[in-house]
Formats: C-alpha cells, structure tokens, sequence
C-alpha cells in the first residue's frame, strides 16, 4: 500500500509538472505574439506604376519587397525605402532585353522581432573550404550550404504564408547580414583563413543551398545597402535567383568577387545578360527559372517547371545548358 505521505508527494509533483508545463505554454505563447508582424501596404501608387507595362503572356517573376519599420536610421539613411524602389524600376529595364518582366506584388511595412535584423546567413556546420575537386558548382552539389538558425527564424518569421510561396521572390530590407567564405593561404590548400563579408546584398541561391532552405522561404533575398551609383544591386541578386549562376560572364568562370563593367553577374556597372554557350547560357537559365510564369487573358498562371534535384547548377532541368570546366 502507498502511504498517504507518498501520494502527497506524488500528487505535489504532478502539479508542479503541470504548472511548470502550463507556464512554459504561455511564455511560448507570449514569445510567438511578440514575434508576430504586422505589415502593412504602402507606396500603393508608385507600386501601381512600376507595374504598368506589364504585358499579358510575357514571362513573369513575381516580387514582393518586405521593408521593417524598425531599421535603425543609419541603416535607413544607406537602404531607403525609395532607392530600393529606383533599384526595382532599374532591374526591370535590366531584365527587358531578356522578355522577361518584373512584376512588384507590394511594399509591406512593419516592426520585426529586433533579432531578425541582422543575421549570419549560413550555419556553421555546413560551412568549409574548397575541397580543390571539382569545380565550384560540383562541390556544392556536394556539400550545400545550410541556413543558420537565425536566418531561418528571421525569414520564416518575415515571409508570410501563401499561395505560391515556393514561386514568389521576396526582398527583405535588414541591417546586417553576414557571410563566411575561406580564403587559401597557400598552393596546396594545406591552410585556410575564413573571412567575414557585410554583404550589401545575398540571393541565397540555389546553386550553393540546394533543397536545403524550405520551400516557403526559397525565394528570400536580403539587401541591406542601396546602390546609390549604379541602382544594380537588386537586379544582380535576382541575376543569381534567376539564372543561378555565380559571379561569372563570358569567358570568366565564377569567382568570390570580380569587378567589371561588363555582365550583370560581375561586380560594376555592367547589365548584360548573355546568350549560347559563350554567354555561359545565362539568358536560357533564365527563361527556365521555376520563379517565371506565363499568365493568360483569363488570369490563371501557368509556372515553369520545377527544379528536379534540389536546384543546384547542374540540375536536370538545365539539361545541356549547363559550363563544365575546372
């Protein structure tokens, strides 16, 4: 038989299990309201004329621009909300010669959660130095890279759910977001040196992260500086969502950073977007893009097909338009 000393015991356990699950319930509860944002439409009319020329049939990208309310003012002084938009009306002119055309769904606006506000973009476990087999895109095919942990809370917490979340491109407005790479210090590759870039913009692409980041967020791309001279920065980061490819052009071969005022995929003034094999088949890349659809007189869209193996660069959907080199 139990004593009566025990049940009392046993029963003083059992509420205070109960009362601390009931406790972490409400704090859970009261952490996810707080983390709750929202947004609100604005620059109705600038948005409405931005999106004036679209055409009926033509291929399509959707993009919405998320912009906290809550951006630190010297963060607000190098990313205005109105440069971002002069940066838009750009990519559009960028992107014309292509036929592909650019479609602003709306600018939100609203206090985030403070912590989404600056990140580090990749986990650390899936960061490292290039094994030296391969060329670049077969080594993250290999090895792709993974969202850090405040990234994913930060973009999930941002991005709202809806229709077509996995098709839509979503420019996201933060104050810092942070980027890992390993420098090599030697020939052989027997050191490395990992160097941390503020980046001013970053598409998370799927050539490097693959099916890695979940289909809701796919689309996120973060600026976190205007480009007050050449107004190129977001029409170079929906370069590598669109295209997927890396800093590259022409006869160049992807590299961390290269300046030139030639090509959209380099770093300069330059908004080409070649075709063929010598143009590295940015412009067919393009048109396959599963972000592009075709909507008809009737309103319904019809999508691209979907990436077949996680979206890295040599994916089947490619097929031949694809560089191999070293």
């Amino acid at each position: 038989m139990i004593s009566k000393l025990v049940c009392v015991g046993l029963l003083t356990v059992a509420l205070t299990a109960c009362a601390s699950t009931s406790v972490s319930a409400d704090l859970s509860a009261a952490t996810e309201e707080s983390r709750t944002i929202n947004w609100t439409v604005v620059k109705a009319a600038e948005v409405q004329s931005l999106n004036a020329d679209l055409e009926v049939g033509k291929p399509t990208v959707d993009i919405g621009l998320y912009y906290p309310s809550n951006l630190h003012k010297d963060a607000v002084a190098i990313l205005p909300l109105e440069g971002l938009l002069e940066e838009f009306a750009n990519a559009k002119r960028v992107f014309a010669p292509t036929g592909v055309q650019l479609n602003l769904l709306w600018v939100k606006t609203g206090e985030v959660d403070p912590g989404f506000l600056a990140i580090n973009s990749t986990s650390v476990r899936s960061q490292m130095p290039s094994g030296g087999y391969g060329n670049m895109y077969v080594q993250r095919g290999q090895s792709p890279s993974e969202l850090s942990e405040g990234a994913l809370a930060a973009f999930e917490g941002i991005i709202e759910p809806a229709e077509n979340n996995n098709r839509t491109l979503y420019l996201v407005a933060l104050q810092n977001v942070y980027m890992t790479y390993f420098e090599n210090l030697d020939e052989n590759g027997r050191n490395w040196e990992p160097k941390v870039v503020n980046t001013s913009g970053l598409s998370f692409p799927s050539y490097m992260y693959g099916g890695s980041i979940p289909d809701r967020v796919r689309g996120v791309i973060t600026l976190t500086k205007h480009d007050a001279k050449n107004k190129l920065t977001i029409a170079h980061e929906l370069g590598h969502k669109l295209m997927n490819v890396s800093h590259e052009y022409m006869a160049v071969s992807p590299q961390h950073e290269i300046r030139s005022e030639e090509g959209l995929m380099l770093y300069g003034a330059g908004t080409q977007i070649p075709a063929g094999l010598d143009g590295r088949w940015h412009q067919e890349r393009l048109l396959l893009s599963p972000y592009i659809y075709r909507q008809d007189s009737s309103g319904e869209k019809t999508w691209n097909d979907d990436y077949r193996a996680g979206g890295f660069y040599y994916d089947p959907l490619y097929e031949d338009y694809a560089v191999e080199f070293e």
